[in-house]
């Protein structure tokens, strides 16, 4: 319920962070001081986390963030839930915020155009766009958009692979198509969209604030979303304006139960599902 709770907020940037090591033991003691709970990934191409907590201690926390010059500009999405949606903190350096595994990717100088929720119909609406969903197999079975390719892929590490098998991505006349890429919050398909451009593609488009701002933003009957969306947090999953969905996590593998699976012999509680 929105305005009571615990407060969510999920944010990243791409920037260039040469010093993400020495960052990591200050904000974390900051994160546990205000008493604040979830995951921040630093690497030298940028910041990624979602945290939760009280509104003010998050508030504070933001300021915190943007006080550094590079982070000024740092984004927040924000939603609610009854239950705390994390049970520790952790800040962790990595080699890149969200792992591609692809050399030279510079989502800060390289990725394409961003498209406002209100315009994102109008764009993958279009006939000669080709819309993919970045988000692995198990994501997008929970919801995707209208007419988007699914890769069926298991880690986004994948991803460069099916862009370079893909069909419906192949030049036509010497030519790349346009293509409108999108994930959750936004983080993936920006660095998506890098390596398109990286790879010569010339018209390149990503949902601006990802899945997670769409459904916050744009009313459920105007809507070309299908489904629930998936989320890295208790709730599980989320619809329109961002309220929790009915889905269920198996505690093993910590991936949605498909439809089903509570009934099915291979289902035990907090031991093994389908999917296991």
């Amino acid at each position: 319920m929105a305005g009571s709770g615990y407060l969510t907020a999920a944010f990243y940037r791409f920037v260039e962070l040469p010093d993400c090591a020495a960052l990591q033991a200050p904000l974390l003691a900051r994160c546990e001081a205000l008493q604040i709970k979830g995951l921040i990934l630093l690497a030298h191409e940028g910041i990624n986390g979602t945290v939760a907590g009280a509104p003010d201690n998050i508030a504070a926390l933001l300021e915190f963030l943007r006080a550094d010059p590079r982070l000024k500009a740092l984004e927040h999405k924000e939603s609610w839930s009854q239950k705390p949606p994390f049970r520790r903190m952790r800040v962790r350096v990595k080699r890149e915020i969200v792992t591609l595994g692809v050399p030279g990717i510079n989502p800060a100088l390289q990725s394409g155009t961003y498209v406002k929720p209100q315009e994102w119909n109008a764009l993958i609406s279009r006939p000669d766009v080709v819309v993919v969903d970045t988000r692995n197999t198990y994501e997008v079975e929970l919801g995707t958009f209208q007419g988007a390719q699914n890769p069926h892929i298991a880690s986004f590490a994948e991803l460069p692979r099916w862009v370079e098998q893909a069909p419906s991505l192949q030049p036509e006349n010497g030519k790349r198509p346009a293509v409108a890429m999108f994930c959750t919050g936004g983080i993936r398909c920006e660095k998506s969209t890098a390596l398109l451009r990286q790879q010569g593609f010339t018209e390149v488009y990503h949902l601006q604030g990802g899945i997670l701002k769409y459904l916050e933003e744009v009313q459920p009957e105007d809507s070309l979303w299908q489904g629930e969306c998936f989320v890295f947090d208790e709730r599980v999953s989320v619809g329109h304006g961002l309220q929790a969905g009915p889905h269920q996590l198996c505690r093993c593998c910590r991936q949605p139960l498909p439809e089903g699976a509570l009934d099915t012999p291979e289902f035990e509680l907090g031991v093994s599902c389908p999917r296991c």
